[in-house]
């Protein structure tokens, strides 16, 4: 079987101003850089409301589509936009990544990657930010938990940026594993390692600026894999962003694309062990377009590999 492909030209209509980072090119050079590659290719769904439901309430569903502008720009915070399409594709973002829970757990795909905007880790549950408007894979952890019945889901996440949201999202939440690796300090400003979890099933992994890929290989290797093969995972989730790299402009790892490499194939290994190899992975941050369409294609190519 193939990896699975999840994306919607309706991610492409979310727009933001001028010079914004988070920017259509984005995933333009994603789908550019993947449309080679021998991929089952997927139209995400629009989300169901009763699957927002899982991680956000109603009245932060409904003040997100009614914030939507009919033309030009809503700013819903410092540096969060919204344009005529973005509630259209908040939704395909988080339709993407149920359906992709729903391909990986079913049978129809080994594992899966969803090339999607706007990303979603830093949406709390109640509060849309950092480019976010709905938590995207804390939403696929719930919804294999909840609707699945799975018992134990791990979420990694990889972006330079700490997964606030997700870490909200989740904080009470013992059936998920979360570990996520940021610079710090950074924006924005939690992800400390004594943040822990109601539970203590949140594992902070703090970097300093101009680590690189020999010491986040090392931290991998000592906190973060021996974690994941405690807790023994029935699915494992990626929130892949690709800011690290040493060429993005807004912060200061130096990670490789090798290094996106190394950490995608280890995954695969751990989830080879622990879940029947079961991955669903979702595009979070990466601002230099040619470093993250690199990046990404080196990330899904190992996937692939972990597929056949």
């Amino acid at each position: 079987m193939k990896t699975a492909l999840l994306t919607h030209a309706d991610c492409l209509r979310h727009v933001t101003p001028d010079g914004h980072p988070e920017r259509v090119a984005r995933l333009e050079h994603v789908l550019h850089a993947l449309e080679p590659l021998d991929l089952r290719r997927t139209t995400a769904p629009l989300a169901a409301d009763d699957d927002l439901l899982r991680i956000h309430p109603e009245s932060y569903i409904r003040d997100i589509r009614e914030s939507c502008p009919i033309d030009g720009f809503a700013q819903i915070d410092g540096d969060t936009f919204m344009s005529a399409g973005s509630v259209d594709a908040a939704y395909r973002a988080a339709g993407a990544v149920v359906r992709a829970v729903d391909m990986v757990l079913g049978g129809e795909a080994p594992n899966a990657f969803c090339a999607i905007r706007p990303p979603g880790h830093h949406a709390e549950s109640e509060t849309a930010m950092g480019f976010c408007l709905f938590g995207n894979a804390a939403l696929a952890a719930k919804h294999a938990l909840d609707h699945h019945g799975l018992n134990r889901v791990a979420v990694v996440d990889f972006d330079v940026h700490h997964g606030n949201g997700t870490q909200d999202l989740l904080w009470d939440e013992r059936r998920a594993l979360l570990i996520t690796s940021q610079q710090m300090p950074l924006w924005p400003g939690s992800g400390r390692a004594d943040e822990t979890g109601a539970f203590e099933t949140v594992l902070n992994i703090p970097l300093s600026p101009g680590t690189g890929g020999a010491e986040m290989r090392a931290a991998y290797e000592t906190q973060a894999f021996p974690r994941l093969r405690a807790f023994k995972p029935e699915l494992i989730i990626i929130s892949a962003g690709f800011d690290a790299h040493q060429d993005d402009p807004l912060a200061n790892l130096n990670w490789s694309t090798g290094d996106f490499a190394w950490i995608t194939a280890e995954l695969c290994k751990i989830a080879d062990e622990l879940c029947d190899g079961r991955i669903v992975s979702t595009l979070e941050g990466g601002y230099d377009l040619n470093a993250l369409a690199e990046a990404t294609r080196a990330h899904v190519e190992e996937l692939m590999k972990a597929a056949r």
